[in-house]
């Protein structure tokens, strides 16, 4: 056992007989290791892109109420009538007579 440890440790096997085998498999775990740290990467990546994507649609959604809040106050009836008011237009007086139409249509 204390043998077997210490020519590890040494790196005997790197150098012994069999060491073609040993050293391709080595070669394979580190190509193994290597794509998955690459994998991890990748995907550490994509979660900040999305997050950065959330906090920017949130933004958006404010600024979408903020514009929506606006463009209802500006609708109002009293908010038109003050700015156009100050263009020297003003409310009719006379309030509209409501014109009726009677057809006479030939039903057949």
């Amino acid at each position: 056992m204390k043998k077997g440890l210490l020519n590890i440790l040494k790196g005997r096997f790197l150098v012994s007989d069999d060491a073609p085998k040993n050293w391709l498999f080595i070669i394979f775990t580190s190509f193994l290791a290597t794509i998955m740290i690459g994998s991890s990467h990748s995907a550490d990546k994509k979660v900040h892109q999305i997050a950065a994507l959330n906090e920017e649609v949130k933004e958006l959604r404010n600024e979408f109420v903020d514009a929506r809040s606006d463009v209802q106050q500006l609708k109002l009836e009293s908010t038109v009538m003050n700015i156009v008011s100050e263009k020297g237009l003003f409310p009719s007086q006379v309030p509209p007579k409501q014109i009726r139409v009677k057809s006479n249509k030939i039903e057949e």
